[in-house]
């Protein structure tokens, strides 16, 4: 390696040590001490669901997509591959989001070619991979509402996240979990838990685990992400319809995976599965690359959509960077059951 990678922020190593609680089947002694906060925030939860008892009506019907625990469990691949499956069977649909850690809450359309900071990585990301209008949002009603002035040809809007948005008509909802289910089952901040789960779903709710197994004791349908091919980054940013490569055809030299995601180790994995000599080089989720996360004269860098999406083509120099798409393919029995409530 011909310099050091950085060191992680404080932040983000008191974020990791936290989430090392969390994700333990069992509470520890730090989960016991922050049970009173978890009990302000049920209570915060209660307040909210009270204000929002009467979601405000949308144009067209709405599919959720989120979690009930924090971090990623998949979710944005399941959105990409649900408005392909809708388009698949005649829908026409958009999407809407709030857009995580973007500088605005303002209401703001998504296009190929916005910026990051402001329209959030995963929204442009979707953007890109779909063709379908995007919006981004606080107000994720108003969004829904401005998407559809916007596009008077959309028939169905799917919201990325927003199962604890109460304020926001749904005629479905699909909660993903992956292999870590709901941790230490507590509310936050004592465990992963965003919301308390149900002893049992709702008839609008659907459940799928993305890692390939059941992780929680929810009924539920079985997916599994995998990895797509892979492009040069010049090429991907031109989305000229340069056809891909598989991961495991790429030049056998070492890479530096990078990865801004909450789970950044289950990319690593697959790369390792798929037969490269990598070196992690990990980020926090949404991380915003101000500079290039990467240490100064790295040769050849390996990386996901969602972080090229903050890296712009001319500003890799000459570093060698290929983009590898992380792919899902749902259940036929989801989208049978997101069809019919469709209807």
């Amino acid at each position: 390696m011909p310099a050091r990678l950085r060191r992680p922020s404080l932040a983000a190593r008191l974020e990791s040590w936290l989430t090392s609680h969390w994700w333990r089947p069992e509470r520890t002694g730090v989960s016991r001490a922050l049970a009173p906060l978890a009990l302000l925030y049920r209570v915060a939860l209660g307040w909210h669901s009270a204000r929002h008892s009467t979601p405000a009506a949308t144009p067209v019907p709405v599919v959720v997509v989120g979690n009930w625990v924090v971090g990623g469990a998949g979710k944005t691949p399941v959105v990409i591959a649900l408005v392909n499956a809708l388009q698949s069977y005649g829908w026409r649909p958009g999407v809407v989001s709030r857009g995580f850690g973007r500088r605005s809450d303002a209401v703001l359309a998504v296009g190929t070619d916005s910026n990051p900071a402001e329209v959030g990585d995963e929204p442009l990301l979707i953007c890109r991979r779909t063709g379908v209008p995007v919006w981004v949002g606080r107000d994720r009603p108003h969004a829904v509402q401005s998407l559809c002035a916007a596009h008077p040809e959309v028939n169905v809007v799917v919201s990325d996240d927003g199962l604890q948005h109460g304020g926001l008509a749904r005629v479905a909802e699909v909660v993903v979990f992956d292999e870590r289910g709901v941790g230490n089952g507590q509310l936050l901040p004592a465990g992963p838990l965003r919301a308390a789960v149900p002893a049992r779903l709702a008839s609008y709710q659907q459940v799928l685990y993305t890692n390939g197994s059941a992780s929680t004791t929810l009924p539920g349908h079985l997916a599994r992400r995998s990895l797509g091919t892979a492009l040069p980054l010049t090429a991907w940013w031109a989305g000229d319809g340069t056809p891909g490569v598989a991961p495991s055809a790429l030049p056998g030299t070492r890479w530096l995976a990078v990865a801004g995601l909450a789970s950044p180790e289950k990319f690593f994995g697959m790369l390792r599965e798929a037969g490269l000599a990598i070196s992690p080089c990990p980020h926090p989720d949404h991380a915003a690359y101000d500079q290039l996360p990467w240490p100064a004269g790295t040769k050849h860098v390996i990386t996901t959509e969602k972080d090229a999406v903050k890296l712009p083509a001319g500003a890799v120099g000459d570093t060698q960077v290929w983009v590898v798409r992380l792919d899902l393919k749902l259940p036929d029995g989801l989208i049978t059951q997101i069809l019919t409530q469709l209807k």
